[in-house]
């Protein structure tokens, strides 16, 4: 266990599991990463920047994913040093505000969205999980969001539908691999503290003039509610990645977990 991690950590419970986690460098992606180096794994990360000191990645792609080219990039990398995985954490996405609502979202936008948030899963997913299905086992997550099941009026529409369409071909997918050992499971975070969203407040900022405590509540009144009263640490969303991939959560497959500290409300 870590002195610096903020909870307990087994440090042979992934040992001798190859797992990737997209997005790797920083936020919800940089702990994941943390946390199962921590935990034993031997670890393979992506980002469009360069590896950041002190990162915790035994194996690190440059890439933009968002194309296919960035993603067989990753997978030629991962092929020919490692073999395949064991645990792919689908975790890269991004989004920004769209102020003017659809009729200001152009064809680009929207196929940037569908691209980084949707088809980059789908295709790591497709070159990587055949192994998994021949190999008996395997666990995939992906990171959503609560966006797709609560879409706010205007900004991030396109975002929202991305996310949704990647619940849906999730929960496709898990039925189709279950049977073969494979799990694939969804984490759908709320307001995490993140450099993601961190340059979502810069954008309300630029664009409204708040301060940025004005923008953080705006985010949150924009969800609705908030009813533990702060945003989430991404070391939470890696805490809930790790349980998804582990063997406790064996009976667990194609369901979508919000980790939002309670936004979305009960039926």
């Amino acid at each position: 266990m870590s002195a610096d991690y903020p909870f307990q950590v087994f440090a042979d419970e992934f040992k001798g599991k190859r797992v990737l986690v997209t997005g790797g460098t920083k936020g919800m992606g940089a702990a994941t990463a943390r946390r199962f180096k921590l935990s034993g794994a031997s670890v393979a990360t992506t980002g469009r920047s360069e590896l950041p000191e002190g990162s915790s990645a035994d194996l690190f792609v440059q890439a933009d994913i968002s194309n296919p080219a960035g993603v067989q990039k990753v997978v030629d990398r991962i092929m020919r040093e490692w073999g395949g995985i064991d645990i792919l954490v689908n975790n890269a996405g991004g989004t920004k505000t769209e102020p003017a609502g659809f009729e200001g979202v152009p064809d680009e936008e929207w196929h940037a969205m569908l691209e980084l948030n949707l088809m980059a899963p789908v295709r790591f997913d497709r070159a990587l999980v055949p192994g998994m299905v021949d190999r008996g086992s395997g666990a995939v997550i992906h990171i959503a969001s609560i966006a797709a099941r609560m879409p706010y009026p205007k900004a991030e529409i396109a975002y929202s539908a991305a996310k949704a369409a990647l619940i849906a071909y999730s929960k496709s997918l898990a039925k189709e691999v279950a049977p073969s050992g494979v799990r694939v499971n969804v984490i759908s975070p709320g307001f995490i503290e993140t450099p993601g969203s961190a340059g979502v407040i810069d954008e309300i900022v630029a664009q409204t003039g708040m301060t940025r405590e004005g923008a953080k509540q705006a985010i949150i009144k924009m969800l609705g509610s908030l009813p533990l009263g702060r945003p989430g640490r991404a070391e939470e969303i890696a805490e809930v990645v790790c349980f998804l991939a582990s063997d406790r959560a064996g009976f667990i497959s194609g369901v979508d977990c919000a980790v939002d500290g309670g936004t979305i409300p009960t039926v």
